[in-house]
């Protein structure tokens, strides 16, 4: 089954990307900061990082579960073939996002323990992180499948590339954190948030590099996409500008930018998973099943629109309205 760029499928394959997107750097911001939590002086250090997310960290899940929900009705085919291969992946990061969500919650009404909720904010961020970096990783190297079912192992997922793939998630949501914490913050603490950030900036470009560089020799198809004419004046254009926004974002670290630095991340993660989807189009379970492979019937497609019609800009106002009333540096005071 094939299809166009215009088609029902392409639209909802473009949707779930945007979802994941918005997840991604939502959510990859909180996570970051959890990941970066031992570093911050214990007191109101950690509690500023903790209320610079406090009025939005819940809300930006919500993009997860539209990513998730729409990967399931919109593609049930590929649904059922990456949860089975990467279940342990899942459930650890389920876990890890229950565990960061309850220390979020109790560090503030549990003071006496505070060290231990710390410990599982930072313990939850980081394996939740880690376990989607090399969910991706799981699925860009491929999934075995035969008769349309998955056909691996258990540990199919844990190979050197998974690993590498997690690190680099772990390395860009530091990112992510550190340069919110850096337009969030002021004095002392931003200055100790733009020093992370530029620590996370450069680990995570060896890293986006490294993946980048393993991703040619783990395919040839996706060799073939990067290295050999035509494809390659399609896809030049993204590792050029993912160039030049990264020495963008250096030089805004280097001087006192509050905002750029965050905006720029983002613009670094947007080229990086513009780059996965130059490298693994139009399969949405490498190697082999495609967008039209795994599509829901097209009826069932329409009537999901229409939902998403109505409940995406639903989702978008409430978003924008949450920063827009918690814009601004946070203060000294105490608040969750």
């Amino acid at each position: 089954m094939t299809g166009s760029f215009g088609d029902l499928t392409t639209i909802w394959a473009f949707i779930i990307a945007f979802a994941v997107f918005a997840y991604v750097v939502m959510d990859g911001f909180d996570l970051g900061i959890g990941i970066l939590f031992p570093t911050f002086e214990v007191g109101p250090e950690r509690d500023r990082a903790m209320n610079s997310i406090a009025p939005v960290w819940d809300g930006n899940e919500t993009w997860l579960v539209l990513g998730g929900g729409g990967l399931f009705a919109a593609f049930p085919l590929a649904y059922a073939v990456i949860l089975p291969a990467t279940y342990p992946l899942i459930t650890a990061m389920l876990l890890g996002l229950v565990f960061r969500g309850v220390a979020f919650e109790y560090r503030w009404r549990d003071p006496n323990h505070r060290r231990y909720w710390d410990a599982a904010f930072t313990g939850g961020s980081l394996v939740a992180a880690m376990a989607q970096g090399m969910t991706l990783g799981a699925l860009l190297q491929g999934i075995e499948v035969v008769d349309r079912a998955y056909a691996g192992s258990w540990f199919d997922w844990f190979t050197p590339y998974t690993l590498l793939t997690g690190l680099g998630t772990v390395a860009g949501y530091a990112l992510l954190g550190a340069t919110w914490l850096v337009w969030k913050l002021d004095g002392e603490s931003q200055d100790h948030a733009r020093t992370l950030a530029k620590r996370a900036a450069w680990a995570t470009l060896v890293l986006m590099a490294g993946v980048s560089l393993y991703n040619v020799f783990l395919n040839a198809d996706y060799a073939a996409r990067w290295l050999t004419a035509p494809e390659i004046y399609f896809a030049a254009p993204v590792p050029i500008l993912t160039g030049l926004i990264a020495v963008a974002l250096l030089r805004a670290l280097s001087v006192a930018r509050h905002s750029k630095p965050f905006w720029l991340s983002i613009a670094l993660f947007f080229f990086g998973m513009a780059g996965l989807g130059v490298t693994i189009w139009p399969n949405v379970v490498p190697p082999g099943i495609t967008i039209w492979d795994a599509a829901a019937p097209e009826r069932s497609q329409i009537f999901m629109l229409i939902g998403v019609a109505i409940t995406m800009p639903l989702i978008l106002a409430y978003t924008a309205w949450a920063y827009w009333v918690f814009r601004g540096k946070v203060g000294h005071e105490g608040y969750h």
